[in-house]
């Protein structure tokens, strides 16, 4: 009797068990569903960097490579397999591929049906150009640890030289080596060449740190170790944007890198003594060898309306606490856009914060951010001018118009344009290196 009852017990407590895993599972592959439509309904979209294809042949529908993921609802399980939810929150770990028991992942660029425009470089990073490298996010490397590597890798180069030809170094007052931004492969790429010796100079159009500098607050950016030139190891732990930042300024103060901000490159044009000519707005630096490690947001796109020349316009959010009593126009309807207006609707301290956005609804936005958007703009916290484009800005004001032509005025202290860029294949293209375009390659 006691046996039997024992059985019993055991046999309902496996079922509930088995009741709730069921419900559980359900419950997670419909938010999965969920977000698979809002990234569906955006239109065609790919990873901006290598991303999981799941052979569906071989996915046994484990689960391990749903858990092993770091930036969750990239991909999850949807009637018992693998499936890519969401590309545009892949940033190519390649947990993904690692986790699964039956290697029915490959980490490929773009689709079979829509490519990414990737440089051409070979083994050390070097382009069709003979002294100028690519490393980083600009080359498709999202993920911080691989774009620090491909920095060292290319500086090693740099300083070997190849076999057919001993290394480039600087002549007529040329430096050997230029790298063009602060990220994690530009840092790294200098730090290695400063640590063999050579005359470098790392510039950029921002600050020390690069990408993550645009990332919303307390986001996880690394989760593995890495390898610093001179520095030292960073532990593989997780670490969040502040984080990482405090990192970078710990390598900054230690190794006081030969650095210069402010400077947006525009052009490289070879010289008569095989040295190159690198323009940028602030005028024309010389150097035998160039890093590129600009990453892959691309120049952003002007608004074309007198008065945008004035430094109260921008065209990222750096840091919601700079706009404190300020009224904040921000131009754009994109996910970047959308999530300026949600983190200084968040912040709580602007005077106010408005949105202006030539079509009539947030069409190709995340349904977080529209949900988030949405929620303030309940609450009159953000305030939306949908069918409205920008036609001057003042110095304490602007003025919009909408699609009957009638004008209006905001009073306004900054205004952030997010509408878009030039892609940064347009720039490799106009230096002459070659493109090539990914269809779901490994």
């Amino acid at each position: 009797m006691t046996s039997t009852l024992i059985f019993s017990g055991v046999l309902l407590l496996a079922g509930f068990l088995y009741v709730w895993w069921e419900r559980h599972d359900r419950k997670k592959e419909h938010v999965a569903s969920r977000v698979a439509e809002d990234i569906k309904a955006m239109g065609d979209v790919v990873a901006a960097s290598l991303n999981p294809s799941i052979d569906l042949d071989v996915c046994i529908g484990s689960g391990a490579c749903v858990a092993a993921c770091p930036e969750k609802i990239v991909i999850a399980l949807v009637r018992g397999q693998a499936a890519l939810v969401n590309p545009l929150g892949c940033i190519g770990h390649g947990a993904c591929a690692t986790a699964c028991p039956v290697s029915a992942i490959q980490l490929v660029f773009g689709t079979k049906t829509r490519g990414i425009e990737l440089p051409q470089v070979d083994a050390n990073f070097q382009t069709n150009r003979p002294g100028v490298y690519i490393a980083g996010e600009l080359g498709g490397m999202g993920l911080i640890r691989n774009a620090a590597i491909q920095g060292r890798q290319a500086a090693d180069h740099i300083i070997t030289g190849s076999s057919e030809r001993g290394p480039r170094r600087g002549a007529n007052g040329a430096l050997d080596v230029l790298v063009v931004g602060a990220g994690p492969a530009g840092i790294c790429a200098t730090l290695r060449l400063m640590q063999a010796g050579l005359n470098v100079l790392l510039v950029d159009r921002e600050g020390f740190g690069g990408t993550i500098l645009h990332y919303p607050r307390g986001k996880v950016v690394m989760s593995g170790a890495l390898d610093v030139p001179i520095f030292g190891k960073i532990p593989g732990r997780r670490l969040s944007k502040e984080e990482l930042l405090a990192v970078w300024q710990a390598v900054w103060e230690k190794t006081q890198p030969p650095f210069v901000t402010g400077e947006l490159v525009t052009r490289i044009d070879r010289r008569e003594d095989d040295m190159w000519a690198v323009v940028s707005d602030r005028g024309v630096r010389y150097a035998a060898n160039v890093v590129l490690a600009l990453g892959g947001r691309g120049s952003p796109a002007k608004l074309g309306v007198p008065g945008e020349e004035q430094s109260k316009v921008m065209y990222r959010l750096l840091e919601p606490k700079e706009f404190k009593h300020q009224h904040v126009l921000v131009v754009g309807g994109g996910n970047s856009a959308v999530e300026s207006a949600v983190a200084l609707a968040d912040d709580g301290e602007c005077a106010s914060v408005s949105v202006s956005y030539r079509k009539q609804e947030f069409a190709r936005c995340r349904a977080e951010n529209r949900r988030r958007v949405e929620q303030h703009i309940a609450s009159d916290a953000v305030r939306v001018y949908f069918n409205t484009e920008v036609s001057s800005i003042a110095e304490h004001s602007i003025i919009l118009r909408d699609a009957r032509g009638k004008l209006g005025e905001l009073p306004n202290h900054s205004a952030i344009v997010q509408i878009g860029g030039t892609p940064p294949a347009r720039l490799l293209e106009s230096l002459g290196i070659t493109i090539t375009t990914k269809y779901g390659e490994r």
